[in-house]
């Protein structure tokens, strides 16, 4: 009876690993927003952003130090810092 359970123990790895094979095998996982900082941050500080929806709608700021910062998108500042930042995109592009 042991040995039967072993070996379906086995066969229900042996399916399951071409998906864990699959996701170890994307570049790297992309860090995700679950907290949201309430501190309103130095514009000059930020260089990019991303947005995310899921777990939480945010905005993940990246510092000129690569530290990567949440805020709710709905404040006024994060909207200018948005811009701000779109704008010296815009600049470098052309």
């Amino acid at each position: 009876m042991a040995k039967y359970e072993y070996s379906m123990d086995c066969l229900c790895h042996l399916s399951i690993f071409p998906l864990l094979g699959s996701v170890g095998s994307q570049p790297m996982r992309k860090r995700r927003c679950v907290t949201l900082s309430t501190q309103q941050l130095n514009i000059r500080n930020l260089v990019s952003y991303e947005k995310q929806q899921a777990p939480v709608n945010a905005i993940m700021f990246i510092t000129t130090n690569g530290i990567k910062i949440c805020v709710s998108p709905n404040q006024k500042w994060v909207q200018a810092a948005m811009k701000k930042i779109d704008q010296k995109r815009t600049t470098k592009g052309k």
